[in-house]
């Protein structure tokens, strides 16, 4: 992986056969990144999984064929360590998009990725027993309004 910074921007290339999630978050990690935005990235993956939040659960669909990486979006978080989350839309040979929540997903050929981050913030990702899900709260330490 190559990583380059400007200001609070980031932009990475991540390279062919390189875990997507484990290199968000090693790089995270690395630059103690607690908040952040994954503004965009291009590239192709392949051996990934979508999601589709059906209310109560993700339906899971699982791709090996390479796919072009039209847009990728998404947030970094403090849970325990950095939590990744991440949507995608993906190109087919046959030039068909899949898309939502990518659960795993492997680097081909190469993805450029820009990253925004907000320095002295901590973004939490804790679960939202009402949703099922992990909810982003932007403001973890902040004091509850008094009733």
């Amino acid at each position: 992986m190559q990583a380059v910074a400007e200001g609070t921007r980031w932009m990475l290339r991540l390279d062919q056969g390189q875990d997507l999630f484990v290199a968000l978050s090693d790089f995270a990690k690395q630059h103690e990144i607690r908040a952040a935005a994954v503004v965009s990235g291009i590239g192709m993956l392949r051996d990934f999984a979508i999601g589709y939040w059906n209310g109560s659960q993700y339906v899971r669909k699982d791709i090996a064929e390479p796919h072009e990486l039209v847009g990728l979006h998404g947030s970094i978080a403090e849970a325990d360590g950095p939590s990744v989350h991440l949507h995608a839309a993906l190109a087919a040979p046959n030039h068909q998009l899949v898309g939502g929540h990518l659960m795993q997903a492997t680097v081909w050929v190469l993805n450029e990725v820009l990253i925004e981050t907000f320095p002295g913030r901590t973004f939490a990702r804790p679960i939202d027993e009402t949703l099922g899900l992990r909810k982003l709260d932007l403001e973890p330490n902040r004091l509850s309004p008094a009733p």
